[in-house]
């Protein structure tokens, strides 16, 4: 298989809402029926979250000049209203393209399965950034397990580590282990080992690094290591300038180090003026106890004061 390449999503354990998206039973002109584009409504959840405006603009002068090439999958809802099920970049270009009407490929679907459709759809796309075929496998893995997100995490680093350390798994992990093992080969290039090591940290990265790569503005190797900086203002700068300066991976690398050498020895600095009050302060103590001077009337007042001072700071 091709490095580039999406796997053949018949392996996948879902054939018949696979089936769908495959094409299976969509070879005849009979199966495919124009809609008016106004009885066509978005899904309440959507899988995909970001659409690249340069693309959809191609996409929308090609259906000008072409028309859509391929259907649209509903699924019918009441008062003669379908729901969107896959091809939202074609509808949202339709729409732009002015078109009245497109053609759709009309299927009865519950809820489960349309969104499980949708998300598969979503992950065989050949403009997936890593965010959001992370996201998209994460939730399509929730599904199929039945089981909250971070669950399947769980299950992840549970089976992952017994497998360094030579441990038995119990027959529910082992099982639900092989279930995503199963999905993950089926729907991505991607090993659990690489899941769990390269995708999911993804997920825990600022809300703007996060947000800059489901855009497609940065790559998530330089994502990961901008996301090392833990004050936001020195992070946020520094992916603004990665991004308009289209900073190299070493580059970043090498921002990030010298910021960090800076801080380190502006803290040592500090740490250095702290350790050295406590000695001035005794030093002082000493020549406090040797002054004959206490009894100055005058004296006693600028002492009072700067003790009170003194007082105030500790």
């Amino acid at each position: 298989m091709a490095a580039n390449k999406k796997p053949d999503v018949f392996k996948f354990g879902v054939p018949d809402v696979l089936d769908v998206l495959a094409g299976q039973g969509v070879d005849s002109a009979d199966s495919i029926t124009a809609l008016p584009l106004t009885k066509i409504v978005l899904p309440k959840s959507q899988p995909r979250r970001y659409f690249d405006p340069q693309k959809l603009a191609q996409l929308t002068h090609s259906i000008k000049v072409h028309g859509i090439l391929e259907p649209l999958l509903v699924r019918p809802l009441e008062n003669e209203r379908y729901e969107l099920i896959a091809g939202e970049r074609r509808y949202r270009a339709a729409k732009e393209a002015g078109l009245d009407e497109v053609p759709v490929v009309i299927r009865d679907l519950d809820d489960r399965k349309a969104y499980q459709l949708a998300l598969v759809e979503n992950l065989q796309r050949e403009d997936l950034n890593p965010v959001e075929e992370t996201e998209g496998l994460l939730e399509l893995l929730s599904l199929e397990l039945a089981l909250p997100r971070k669950d399947v995490v769980s299950i992840i680093d549970q089976a992952l580590n017994a497998k360094k350390r030579s441990l038995e798994l119990t027959e529910n992990v082992f099982s639900q282990f092989n279930k995503i093992e199963s999905i993950l080969a089926a729907t991505s290039n991607i090993s659990t080992e690489s899941f769990r090591t390269a995708r999911l940290p993804l997920l825990n990265v600022p809300e703007e690094i996060l947000e800059a790569l489901r855009e497609g503005r940065l790559e998530y190797t330089k994502a990961r290591a901008i996301a090392t900086l833990k004050e936001a203002k020195p992070r946020k700068a520094l992916l603004k300038e990665a991004i308009e300066k289209n900073l190299s991976l070493s580059q970043i690398k090498e921002k990030i180090a010298a910021y960090k050498a800076a801080q380190a020895k502006g803290q040592g600095e500090k740490t250095d003026k702290s350790l050295a009050y406590p000695a001035r302060l005794k030093a002082l103590y000493a020549k406090a106890k040797k002054v004959k001077t206490w009894d100055d009337a005058r004296k006693q007042e600028e002492f009072e004061e700067l003790l009170q001072r003194m007082e105030k700071l500790l």
